[in-house]
This record gives C-alpha cells, structure tokens and sequence, in this order.
C-alpha cells in the first residue's frame, strides 16, 4: 500500500471506520469497502418499523408486537386465575368437615352369681407418666391397654410405642380438643386418666 501514509494519531485507532478507497488502489479492491454509513445505517421509514405479522397493536398510544401483547395477555391472565385460586373458587369440594365425635364405651354389666362372690370388670388404668414415640416397657403397655379401653386401638399392647400406638394418641388428642402431637405429655395424661375414671 504504497499510497497510503502511516500516521500515529497518539491512540488506539483498532475501532476507527476503515478510511474510504482512494484512487490509488488497484480495481481489485474497488467495491470491497462500500460507504460505511450505507451498510450500519437502519432504515427509519414506517414499513421497516412494522411488525412482521403485518398488524399492528395499539395500545395506550404505543404499538406493541404481537409476541408483546401475548406476553402481557398471558400475564393478566396468570394474575386472574392467581386471584380465584386466592379465593377458594377451585376448591372441588366445598362441603363443611364432619364435627369430630368422642366414641363412647359403656362398661359391661356387671354379672352376679348365686354364690357369696361378684365378678367385676378388670379396671384399666392410665399410665403414671408422660411418654413419647421411641419409649418402652410396661408404661407403653398401659397406654395402649388405656387406649384400646376408650376405643382407640394402637393394635395389640405389646410395650412399644410404635406408629400405631402414636395415631392412636393422636386421635384421642383430637377427640379431647388437645394439641394433635402424638406425645403423652401432662394435658392428654390428665384427659386419658379423667377418661378412664368416667
């Protein structure tokens, strides 16, 4: 490029617009660098501007794509099922819960005999302290023995306090207005030993 002269501007110029073509360059060259202004510049005219699909969407004064108005269609719609599932509309089954009812159990009537001796039922006593899922030994037996008494049966009273025996005192917890934890803390000890006594 013997035309051209070499200048140092004092700066970077790598991003500098290649200069325009001059007349020293060989016909080779000619056409490869076009006026730069031609190739970056954006045409402003109003069918350039249009949306693709051809329609424009107008609203409050701006035109929207169709991909813009369907993003904010589907969010008006996202946040109009938002408020009726807020509301309870998709709830299926509307229906009031049935009142939760204590089972009853009346003691066998007590049998006499022509001789001097009366038979009475075996009488079933609470547990004497508090106990918890994970605990063994005859307490846990008492417990269950209590519960199955009173109608909630942990199954067969085997001394482990087991996830039979923690439902069991979980519905008995419900049925006596507890807190449902399934731990036999002071308040269902109390209940279950009132329970029993009654």
């Amino acid at each position: 490029m013997e035309g051209r002269e070499e200048r140092d501007p004092g700066y970077d110029d790598w991003f500098d617009e290649p200069e325009p073509p001059t007349e020293t360059l060989s016909s080779a060259y000619r056409g490869l660098h076009d006026e730069a202004e031609e190739v970056w510049v954006l045409p402003e005219d109003e069918a350039a501007r249009r949306p693709r699909g051809g329609r424009e969407i107008v609203v409050a004064g701006r035109t929207l794509t169709t991909t813009q108005a369907a993003i904010i269609a589907a969010s008006v719609l996202a946040l109009f099922f938002a408020i009726l599932a807020a509301a309870g509309v998709f709830n299926g089954n509307n229906a009031a819960a049935p009142p939760v009812t204590t089972p009853t159990v009346s003691p066998p009537p007590k049998t006499t005999s022509n001789s001097t001796s009366t038979a009475t039922t075996p009488t079933v006593e609470a547990p004497a302290q508090t106990l918890s899922p994970g605990d063994t030994g005859s307490q846990v037996k008492a417990l269950q023995r209590a519960l199955k008494a009173l109608g909630f049966s942990p199954g067969t009273p085997d001394g482990d306090y087991g996830p039979a025996t923690q439902i069991a005192v979980e519905k008995f917890q419900v049925a006596n207005g507890l807190a449902e934890d399934g731990v036999v803390g002071q308040q269902t000890l109390n209940a279950l030993q009132h329970a029993l006594s009654g």
